[in-house]
């Protein structure tokens, strides 16, 4: 085997194994173990407000290896998780506020005024990482579509709280994951950090499994 599949093997074995972990974890978290109990499709079950978001967290996970794949890296991830999703969570009520269903140009002048804004605070330093910023501002408004748009949309985020009634409005899988606009932000940021913790963990567990220059050598 040359160095550098040995060198690359131990981490793409952590990667698949937490991989597998986090799909079958999440899955199952969000359709049979935390969820209302009311059949909602053929043998899963209406998710909660609070549920995982099974791709959200490979965003983050691959920021992560992008940023450096390192304790520092963790850091400016982390942070951008929370500035992108936070500037994504002040424009969607301003978005809908601004123009309702079916005009864009709400969302349009939002996401353009906090695009600008999240681009700007790189003149605070080089601590704050906006390659990653952008993507978690991103994975909020791809969660708000995909569940319905609440707020926009009328009745996208179910009607009269209708998650737990088990008649969701518009939404994913024919009104299945459908999720008032609050919970499409912290559903969305805790799968982001589970994102990052799942980087720091496949690079600490493939460091430790990796051989070392010396001890590789001392082995041939």
């Amino acid at each position: 085997m040359s160095a550098r599949a040995k060198a690359i093997t131990p981490l793409a074995i952590v990667i698949g194994i937490l991989s597998f972990a986090w799909t079958e974890f999440s899955l199952n978290f969000t359709f049979h173990w935390v969820a209302n109990d009311l059949p909602a499709a053929a043998g899963v079950d209406q998710p909660e407000n609070f549920h995982l978001i099974l791709p959200t967290a490979f965003i983050a996970w691959g920021l992560f290896f992008a940023a450096g794949g390192d304790n520092a890296a963790f850091g400016k991830i982390f942070l951008a998780t929370v500035f992108g999703s936070v500037a994504a969570l002040i424009t969607m009520p301003l978005a809908f506020k601004t123009a309702d269903f079916p005009d864009f140009y709400g969302i349009a002048i939002w996401v353009g005024v906090f695009a600008f804004i999240l681009v700007m605070i790189l003149i605070a330093g080089d601590w704050y990482y906006v390659a990653g910023t952008f993507p978690c501002f991103a994975a909020v408004f791809l969660w708000w579509i995909a569940t319905g748009l609440d707020g926009w949309v009328p009745n996208g985020g179910g009607v009269n709280n209708s998650l737990e009634a088990g008649a969701a409005g518009a939404g994913a899988f024919g009104g299945l994951i459908s999720t008032p606009w609050q919970w499409v932000w912290f559903d969305t940021w805790v799968t982001l950090v589970i994102g990052c913790v799942l980087g720091i963990l496949s690079a600490k567990i493939a460091g430790a499994l990796t051989p070392k220059p010396k001890a590789a050598a001392e082995a041939a």
